[in-house]
């Protein structure tokens, strides 16, 4: 099946027209980013601009990349890089892949030696708010005017699907290039779910009696990644936006007071605690990380887990063959939901961006013209089943069962997918605050009204924290 499904006003709908931002700049330890000049005109590598090099790479430039080392790999960089070797064959290409991009990159930012093009991703990743608000961003405008590497009479920006610019906008400037386009949603093994006869459930009654029938048959219904327990608020929030619309969302994007403790919220937050309290859950999932979770779930230790599209590049090198894994939406609360069943989450993730210090900034932006090709985009679905921004860019690529599953879900949400956008607004919210609040609610030490209060106490310190730049989402 073909992205070309996806229609211009299924995808990145929920991001559209939000400019993403995260945290204050005291989230980087108190440790200022360096001098917020950015570097010399003279200092910086230049070429010769043509039609063939719109952005006047200087075409024997060293380029140096550091790409987060994290579900995706690094094999879908090597080959963009390549791309630009052949672009480029004079230049150097200096390719790197980390982990912790906070720890490895942070320490050149201050001292104004960054990397001409970095992945700035993974639970080490770098603030992005902190880095616009301390103007060590290069603006992307000028990648997206140019002209696209192999569409012809389309410029960067006409070849991408709505709202993957909005989604890397912070105030005038473009800083950050969202690549991936990911699906949040439950995951199951469509093999295990054939083999016993079970159904996918689309209600919240036949997804506890289905429960009552997987934990009969000797298997969990549940596990999830306890150590990042923030897994399982995305189904407790998906669950209440589609019974409340899209009216929860935004109370929470916009640190609403009593947006964590709305009727939706209760009401999906009881309905979760039943998973908890009947034991539906794998024994031992508070102490597992995502990878150990997810292995549970690919041993047919778990029948559900809650996660992203990244789920089956992640988990590529350990899933049986034969497991077939596919995405669906959470189970509808009742006829009362103000979205239908097949609504479900998807938004563009996974941050690229070009250092206003880099001294190859034009290579940078270069990388990602290359990336932002359809050959680029087709090859990065192909190696990390991942949809990228690209508009029709996995046409014609034969996607494996979870992609197919994503892409199929994503066409029945037809207009009506929905988002959230705290995490990136105010990262320390979702990854500490939340976070901490899901540990105690899925382990059962909390009761459903204990967890959503902190959720709220959470919301409302950073609300009342001046350091924080606020933003409101209007839709």
């Amino acid at each position: 099946m073909s992205a070309q499904d996806l229609t211009r006003r299924t995808v990145l709908r929920a991001g559209a027209g939000v400019a993403a931002a995260a945290g204050s700049a005291g989230l980087l330890s108190g440790c200022a980013l360096g001098d917020d000049e950015p570097e010399s005109k003279s200092d910086k590598y230049e070429g010769t601009k043509s039609d063939k090099n719109p952005l006047g790479v200087k075409e024997d430039a060293p380029l140096e990349v550091v790409i987060f080392n994290g579900g995706f790999g690094e094999d879908y960089a090597k080959a963009h890089e390549a791309m630009y070797k052949e672009t480029y064959p004079k230049a150097e290409v200096k390719h790197s892949a980390v982990v912790e991009i906070n720890k490895t990159l942070q320490p050149r930012f201050v001292d104004g030696t960054p990397p001409d093009f970095i992945n700035d991703s993974g639970a080490g990743q770098i603030p992005l708010g902190d880095l616009v608000a301390q103007n060590q961003l290069a603006d992307l405008t000028p990648l997206l005017d140019a002209p696209s590497l192999d569409v012809p009479g389309k410029k960067v920006r006409d070849t991408l699907l709505p709202g993957a610019i909005a989604s890397g906008t912070f105030g005038e400037g473009v800083y950050a290039l969202n690549y991936a386009y990911s699906v949040y949603g439950i995951w199951y093994s469509r093999k295990l779910f054939t083999d016993k006869g079970w159904a996918y459930p689309k209600t919240w009654d036949e997804h506890i009696a289905l429960c009552k029938t997987i934990k009969a048959a000797g298997i969990a219904p549940w596990t999830y990644a306890g150590k990042h327990p923030r897994y399982f608020s995305w189904a407790v929030l998906s669950t209440a936006i589609k019974l409340g619309g899209n009216s929860v969302a935004l109370a929470i994007d916009n640190l609403e007071p009593n947006a964590w403790t709305s009727d939706a919220m209760k009401t999906a937050a009881d309905a979760w605690y039943q998973v908890v309290k009947d034991k539906y859950i794998l024994e031992g999932s508070p102490g597992l990380d995502h990878k150990q979770s997810q292995a549970e779930w690919c041993k047919y230790k778990a029948a559900f887990i809650p996660n992203g599209s990244w789920l089956e590049s992640e988990q590529k090198d350990v899933t049986p063959a034969g497991f077939n894994m596919s995405v669906a939406p959470t189970a509808s609360l009742g006829a009362g939901d103000k979205l239908p069943f097949e609504a479900i989450r998807g938004t563009a993730g996974e941050p690229f961006i070009v250092p206003a210090k880099a001294k190859n900034e034009r290579g940078g932006l270069e990388l990602m013209r290359h990336m932002l090709s359809m050959k680029g985009a087709k090859d990065f679905t192909t190696k990390v089943s991942s949809l990228t921004i690209v508009a029709g860019s996995a046409d014609g690529v034969s996607l494996p069962p979870g992609l197919s599953s994503v892409v199929d879900a994503l066409k029945a949400s037809g207009t009506n997918g929905f988002n959230w956008v705290y995490p990136v607004y105010y990262r320390k919210l979702e990854r500490n605050l939340v976070d901490a609040a899901c540990g105690d609610f899925f382990s059962g030490r909390t009761t459903p009204d204990e967890f959503l209060k902190a959720c709220q106490k959470g919301a409302d310190e950073i609300a009342a924290d001046s350091s924080f730049k606020k933003y409101k989402r209007t839709a």
